[in-house]
């Protein structure tokens, strides 16, 4: 007999269609039979050891978050209900060229320092593996919900070419497809990009284009955080679609915003930009998150030349007056590339967390009003917490305008992805509420999307971009990861206040058949394993 049937749930399958009342049964980690309005017919009902009933729910595929920062957390915490709860069965990490492998000692030392802000310093992980298919293998040992890789462009260069701020050479460059193809080998999805963050930002449109046709070559996709979300932002936009045509590439646009005071209302240019390349033959999808604030570490925000080096050539920079002075020029008179080319607004940069609880103050407070507290000018605080805490403070960024979020999120191949960092006291609610956030607020009390559109855009789209033929859908023979929840009152609990509270309206996640959240509860499950690239 089979494991378990779930009862009269209103099937929400992923493809955008119409629901339909059915007896679903899963069995060993697939879906096995579905039954279509087998009480209304009165036929036989599948039977099974368990029986779950899901009158009044919703039962879909589990969502993919296209747009991950779990790389340590899946690790540290095995309960991860951060995500679990949300209905997230799938997590894309190794984003925005950042990440733990492929790495030697010396990178693996220097990356841990340049994200910190994003996972943490890692002192409480043994980071034992130094290949992507050592860090995939080390995710099978059992993890919360399932994750995929993307090999991180910028590790890949500083591990080839290091910090500095020039060409690759030719030499450099074949090292670079080198660990490319290995990482695609080894069950990586596709490369990503963070182009304005040292040390991938120095990658010029050629050195970029040489990767990609590495990753097109075994099918993988490429996922850039481009160079520039504020000015500049449509250019930026134009860039990557014209060096993914040029290597023949599929690209995925990662947290794909259109923010800062100069992009107001310019969310239809981009999506006509997108529209004719898609309508030309261009392979193009995109994710966004519910939300209008940005996250990210202060640090970034520097302009490029100040991190050329690597980690401590910035605490050098910042801890010498007159190269932090010519930081500050950059940050409040030009417009540094870091902040994409817009003079920074400190009104808008929330400290969102710290490595060093000394100084939890500036925790939830702009840095224009710690300034305004200590009567010091707004850079004196930026400087002296990023010196102080060591370059580890996260920032909620509030530049987002809600016409250009709602706008992006109906486009014909837009997908969900949380860009959750997990770090910090006061996170970006994003990082607990982006799947309730989407199917509460914007499905059922706005309308911007239909449930079984919305559904479609978080699973069966990003399975699809993933080339993952099982997953993403409700139908038999697929993956038996699964959500149920309740349409009338599933919402994000996480806020700007308390952003890691759970969400509500959703009581059953299943992770390979069997029960990550149950009854509302996280169970002690750890069915997540690695998705690795399926090969062409």
């Amino acid at each position: 007999m089979e494991e378990l049937v779930i009862r009269d749930a209103d099937v929400v399958d992923g493809t955008g269609d119409l629901s339909y009342r059915a007896d679903v049964v899963v069995d060993r980690g697939r879906i096995v039979s579905i039954v279509k309005e087998a009480a209304a017919a009165g036929c036989q009902r599948p039977g099974a050891r368990r029986e779950l009933d899901a009158e009044g729910l919703v039962l879909a595929p589990g969502f993919i978050d296209m747009h991950a920062h779990s790389d340590l957390a899946l690790l540290r915490d095995p309960d991860h209900s951060a995500k679990a709860a949300q209905g997230v069965t799938l997590e894309v990490i190794g984003q925005d060229g950042l990440s733990y492998a492929p790495v030697d000692d010396r990178t693996l030392g220097e990356v841990r320092r340049a994200i910190a802000g994003w996972n943490g310093p890692g002192d409480d992980v043994d980071l034992d593996w130094r290949s992507v298919g050592e860090y995939l293998d080390r995710l099978d040992r059992g993890i919360a919900v399932n994750a995929a890789y993307l090999i991180p462009q910028g590790t890949v260069r500083a591990l080839a070419v290091g910090w500095e701020d020039r060409p690759a050479t030719p030499a450099e460059l074949e090292r670079m497809r080198r660990l490319v193809a290995e990482g695609l080998e080894q069950g990586a999805v596709g490369l990503s990009s963070g182009l304005t963050y040292t040390p991938g930002m120095y990658a010029d449109g050629a050195e970029l284009t040489e990767l990609c046709r590495v990753v097109a070559a075994y099918g993988g996709y490429y996922c850039p955080h481009h160079r520039s979300y504020g000015a500049g932002a449509l250019e930026a936009y134009a860039e990557m679609v014209e060096l993914t045509r040029a290597a023949g590439c599929p690209l995925h646009l990662a947290h794909a915003t259109m923010n800062f005071g100069v992009n107001r209302g310019r969310a239809p240019e981009l999506l006509a930009l997108l529209d004719e390349a898609l309508d030309s033959g261009a392979d193009i999808t995109l994710d966004t998150y519910p939300y209008t604030p940005g996250c990210t570490t202060l640090v970034a925000l520097l302009p490029s030349w100040a991190g050329e080096g690597g980690p401590e050539e910035v605490m050098r920079r910042l801890a010498d007056d007159e190269s932090a002075e010519r930081v500050r020029q950059h940050l409040e008179e030009t417009g540094s590339d870091g902040c994409h080319g817009v003079p920074v607004e400190w009104e808008t940069i929330e400290i969102s967390g710290v490595g060093d609880p000394a100084l939890a103050e500036y925790v939830g407070r702009t840095v224009l009003e710690s300034a305004r507290l200590r009567g010091e000018s707004c850079w004196t605080v930026a400087r002296r917490l990023l010196l102080e805490d060591r370059l580890s403070p996260t920032i909620l960024q509030h530049v987002g305008h809600e016409e250009n979020v709602r706008a992006i999120m109906r486009h014909r191949v837009h997908t969900g992805g949380s860009d959750g960092i997990l770090q910090g006291t006061k996170p970006h609610p994003r990082a607990y509420g982006t799947f309730p956030h989407y199917l509460g607020h914007y499905v059922r009390e706005l309308g911007v999307l239909s449930l079984e559109e919305c559904v479609s855009h978080l699973t069966a789209r990003p399975a699809a971009r993933l080339r993952l033929p099982d997953r993403g859908r409700i139908r038999e023979g697929h993956r038996a990861d699964l959500v149920l929840f309740d349409p009338a009152t599933v919402a994000a609990g996480a806020t700007y206040e308390e952003p890691r509270t759970l969400p509500t309206g959703i009581p059953y996640v299943l992770v390979d058949g069997r029960f990550t959240i149950e009854d509302g509860r996280r169970t002690d499950v750890l069915a997540g394993r690695s998705v690795r690239r399926t090969p062409l």
